[in-house]
């Protein structure tokens, strides 16, 4: 199949029918580890796309650009174009753009700011015995966060996390009605967001700031000055990659403290684990499901032949749980280490915000943690998944708890 026989939609877009149901999306691994011992490799006619599911399959995917490209056929709107969807040398020229302000040093200055807006937004949560944790605190957070890098004002923010549930959601069903909507809404916020940043853009150009926007207006390329258009699609990658991502993170923990009560008490007694915890939160509840590429030739993978032009959908949160590469990998091991999981991807598309991620991770947990103690669902809540092939989470986590020692 050449890539103008694509279909409409990618392989992530359209939902899996062995996950149609919301108990399945909430629970993928069983459906993962059956593919993993039966079809590791195997071609879904109704995606039209291959599936991998082994962790030495897809990591081989990811570390070869050349075979597997991420550049897409262009169909509809394309709401994540630019880094994500480009191969190298431009990749690695405009990634240095933007990495100057992912850099160790630059991300571990906005620490002080991370734990301002953390217990800003938890104090906001006292004299409460339960609150919705995605809707007060995962969510708020990563949008403050990217929206002051990006130079965004406070009262945008509500617009941002609008825009970025866009980008990260799948399609209900597959009926053309559905599809048509679906196209129609992407191709309202692909439009909202071009002339939302235009706007920006013309005002850094009169006006710089110390902001990223503003680096981005100023960066060169080959001493020529990025276009408007590329500009724009920084920004919407950062939009969504900054705060998706992070929200589900940190969702995706506390929805284990609540699962595991024992987890909570250990973490507060030996708060140094939580580094090593938020890997193991980043491989078992994978905020990433899955990635695609595109075959740009016929190539042999694992007895299996990918024709050029076929998409192929990485299982990155199946890969994580591979038990050929991770002991007891079903299990939550807070000290696990090495722990080499694939949460942020792998190679020359290695997630620029997974430094930022980490960080927020780092702080907004231990301080959830000093506040909120006998952490708990609130009986009788049924989660629901966020409708996405791409994103793993849940549209709000109902939680309960003891205020901590800090509310008294």
């Amino acid at each position: 199949m050449e890539l103008s026989e694509q279909p409409k939609l990618s392989g992530l877009a359209i939902p899996v029918k062995a996950l149609a149901t919301a108990d399945k999306k909430l629970n993928p691994f069983p459906w993962f580890k059956e593919m993993r011992q039966t079809q590791p490799i195997s071609f879904d006619q109704h995606r039209q796309c291959w599936d991998l599911f082994r962790y030495d399959d897809i990591l081989a995917v990811l570390k070869n650009p050349q075979t597997f490209s991420s550049a897409r056929p262009a169909v509809g709107a394309v709401l994540l174009g630019s880094i994500l969807s480009m191969d190298p040398p431009k990749h690695n020229q405009m990634r240095a753009i933007v990495s100057k302000a992912f850099t160790p040093r630059s991300i571990a200055e906005l620490a002080p700011r991370i734990t301002q807006i953390t217990e800003e937004l938890l104090h906001q949560a006292k004299g409460k015995q339960q609150i919705d944790l995605v809707k007060e605190i995962s969510t708020p957070l990563p949008v403050i966060v990217i929206a002051e890098l990006l130079g965004v004002p406070p009262e945008d923010r509500k617009l941002f996390k609008d825009w970025s549930d866009v980008i990260a959601e799948t399609v209900e069903d597959d009926s053309e009605a559905t599809i048509k909507r679906f196209m129609e809404r992407r191709g309202r916020t692909r439009q909202e967001l071009d002339q939302y940043f235009m706007q920006v853009v013309a005002e850094r150009r009169k006006q710089p700031r110390n902001d990223l926007i503003t680096k981005l207006v100023e960066a060169e390329l080959d001493g020529q000055k990025l276009q408007d258009e590329e500009i724009m699609e920084f920004c919407i990658v950062l939009l969504a990659a900054g705060n998706e991502t992070t929200t589900n993170l940190i969702t995706n923990a506390v929805r284990l403290f609540t699962e595991r009560p024992e987890l909570q008490e250990k973490l507060r007694q030996e708060p140094q684990l939580m580094e090593t915890a938020v890997e193991e939160v980043l491989r078992f509840y994978s905020p990433i499901l899955a990635m695609n590429r595109y075959a740009t030739e016929d190539v042999q993978l694992n007895g299996q032949q990918i024709k050029k032009g076929q998409q192929v959908v990485t299982w990155i949160a199946s890969a994580n749980r591979d038990e050929q590469k991770f002991s007891d990998a079903e299990q939550f091991v807070a000290d696990r280490s090495p722990n080499h999981h694939l949460a942020f991807g792998h190679g020359i598309h290695f997630c620029l915000g997974a430094p930022l991620a980490r960080l927020e991770a780092n702080i907004a947990l231990p301080l959830i943690l000093k506040h909120f103690h006998q952490l708990e669902l609130v009986p009788g809540s049924d989660l629901k998944p966020i409708p996405s092939t791409f994103v793993y989470g849940v549209k709000s986590l109902p939680i309960q708890f003891k205020p901590g020692t800090t509310f008294h």
